[in-house]
């Protein structure tokens, strides 16, 4: 009974055609996040980076500052069902993980120097979990595009041999070619410069990536 009622609810998740809502602005960047057609808002010769680093909130944060990225939202990828609200999302029976896309300026930041924040920035060794959080959307990814994947695998094995030779264990990270990717709802987009005073549970191992 479990596993038939757990097939009919994953299959009424992928049902959904449409999302629930409009995302709206980026908050301290006042960028549209999305185009009319509701797709990511990429303009012409920017490039994205996608990662699961834990709770989107803190991950997000880390990239919105940094010169040379455009813009950064918060989302789900991976999973099993298209435009996934949070609620299912936090069920665990869509399989989508918590995101960031970054979308950037590639004459000005390189994607090297973004890896290097994702690998410095949580702990990627914790398979499904990232501190006190635990569940499938809290695993570390890489969701690559393009020419990406050599960079994301090499670096990699670069921090991998970083941890080992400080003691830590076998990375879980996940690298993939980039799903589809869906907005998380409006309140979540920026949700720490909105909440100043907001959770974040993102925390690194202190290794440099170096």
């Amino acid at each position: 009974m479990f596993d038939f009622n757990l097939k009919n609810m994953k299959k009424n998740f992928s049902d959904r055609k449409q999302p629930l809502f409009e995302v709206g602005k980026h908050f301290t960047k006042n960028i549209d996040l999305a185009l009319d057609d509701g797709s990511l808002n990429v303009p012409k010769g920017f490039s994205i980076a996608m990662f699961g680093m834990g709770c989107f909130w803190g991950a997000e944060k880390k990239f919105w500052s940094i010169e040379g990225v455009y813009l950064t939202a918060v989302g789900y990828t991976g999973g099993v069902s298209s435009h996934p609200t949070y609620e299912e999302v936090c069920s665990g029976l869509t399989d989508h993980n918590e995101v960031v896309v970054i979308v950037y300026d590639p004459s000005t930041i390189s994607y090297e120097h973004l890896l290097s924040i994702f690998w410095e920035s949580h702990n990627p060794t914790q398979g499904m979990r990232q501190g006190n959080d635990y569940g499938t959307q809290y695993r570390s990814g890489i969701y690559v595009y393009n020419d990406q994947l050599n960079q994301a695998t090499m670096s990699k094995e670069r921090y991998q041999k970083l941890l080992s030779n400080n003691g830590f264990g076998d990375i879980t990270t996940e690298i993939m070619p980039a799903p589809s990717f869906y907005f998380a709802e409006p309140y979540h987009q920026q949700y720490l410069a909105k909440n100043p005073r907001g959770y974040c549970g993102l925390g690194g191992l202190n290794i440099p990536y170096r």
